[in-house]
Order: C-alpha cells, then sequence, then structure tokens
C-alpha cells in the first residue's frame, strides 16, 4: 500500500490515529522513500491529503529528527502557506529537528520570525518554543534570547503565562534582568487574575 493511501483522509477517518502510526511505521523503519514521497505530497491538490502529510512528517521528526532534517529548506517555504495547517505544521516540524540540528534552525530565523509575527496562535508558539530550544545552546544563546524577548513583549495575553513559563530553564545570571524587566511591563496588560499570578510567580523566581 502507498503512503498516501495509509493517510487518514485516503482511509476515510476523522481522526489522527493512522496519521500517528504511519509515522511510528516511518521513523521505526527509517523510511527515507516515505519521508520524499509525505513531502511531494504537500504539494497535492487535495487539502485533506496535504494536511495529512504535514502531520506525518512532524511526528515522524518527534521520534527521529534526521529523517526530515534535510527538508528544512520546504518547511521554511511552507511558513507562508495559505493552508494555515500547513503554515503551523511546517513550524512544528522545525521545532522537531531544532534540539538535534540547531545550526539549520539558526540560519532560517529571520524567516521564522516573521512568520511568527503574522502567523496563527499555533505558529507563534512554536517559534517561542523553538527560540527557547536554541537559548540553550551557547553559540547560539544571545541571539535567540533577544528575539525571544521580542516575542514575549509582544505575545497575546493569553499565552504570555506559559511562554514565560516555558523559558524558565534558560534564564540565566547575564539574560534575567531583561526577563524580569519585560514581564513587569506585561503584568498590566493581563486581566484575567490566574494568568498575571503566574506571571508574578515567574517574575518573583528570579527577583530574589
Amino acid at each position: 500500500m502507498s503512503i498516501i493511501a495509509q493517510l487518514a483522509s485516503s482511509l476515510g477517518r476523522r481522526d489522527e490515529v493512522p496519521n500517528q502510526e504511519l509515522a511510528k511505521k516511518v521513523a521505526e523503519n527509517n523510511d527515507e522513500g516515505a519521508v520524499q514521497e509525505l513531502i511531494e505530497s504537500l504539494q497535492h491538490k487535495s487539502t485533506a491529503i496535504q494536511n495529512d502529510c504535514i502531520k506525518v512528517l512532524y511526528e515522524v521528526g518527534e521520534q527521529k529528527p534526521v529523517l526530515i532534517a534535510g527538508y528544512a529548506p520546504t518547511f521554511v517555504e511552507l511558513l507562508n502557506h495559505k493552508n494555515n495547517r500547513l503554515q503551523w505544521g511546517a513550524m512544528t516540524a522545525l521545532y522537531a529537528i531544532v534540539k538535534e540540528y540547531p545550526k539549520t534552525i539558526q540560519e532560517n530565523l529571520v524567516k521564522i520570525v516573521a512568520a511568527a509575527d503574522s502567523g496563527s496562535v499555533i505558529t507563534k508558539d512554536y517559534a517561542v518554543k523553538i527560540l527557547i530550544s536554541l537559548c540553550a545552546f551557547k553559540v547560539y544563546a544571545d541571539d535567540a534570547f533577544a528575539l525571544l524577548n521580542e516575542q514575549l513583549l509582544s505575545s497575546p495575553t493569553n499565552q504570555l503565562p506559559m511562554d514565560a513559563e516555558l523559558a524558565i530553564p534558560v534564564i540565566n545570571d547575564d539574560n534575567k534582568g531583561i526577563f524580569v524587566k519585560t514581564l513587569m511591563s506585561r503584568l498590566d496588560d493581563i486581566e484575567k487574575d490566574t494568568k498575571r499570578k503566574r506571571v508574578e510567580k515567574v517574575i518573583a523566581k528570579f527577583s530574589k
């Protein structure tokens, strides 16, 4: 059975189980041919097939980054796609490879951040996660944190607490001052008490 025939939409399914099972099989078998077919099918005339393909690809990336890392340029191109599912799916795929291939992601940061600024909430979420992951690499930390800080300054208030919490592991003596200042500047923007308290808790952690 071809790869496309195994996708959820090809099977008449509306759940993601077939796509998840296919991704697991592709990863376990190191099936480079299947990945190639999935990449090519991102241009399929059926939007449902496109959506299934990007789902399988980033699921493969989460399990075995090496199998999709070579297609990073393709994912970067998709960041501006009119199909929002392909857009945020591509950002998810890039996030799947950042820890193993940080240099590849660093080289495309301008386009990644631009997509975050103009894209959907999910697109922005994964871009923030990418920047946080890059902050863990000393060679990329300064640039990545500067871009992360810009995202925190403009992050929607309902997303800000999560972004701040996710950033905790990469905050250190060198950047905590800016981090705290940025979060404090956003407190008045947050209307919900529960969300404000989460941000205040993060601030307190680095204000001792």
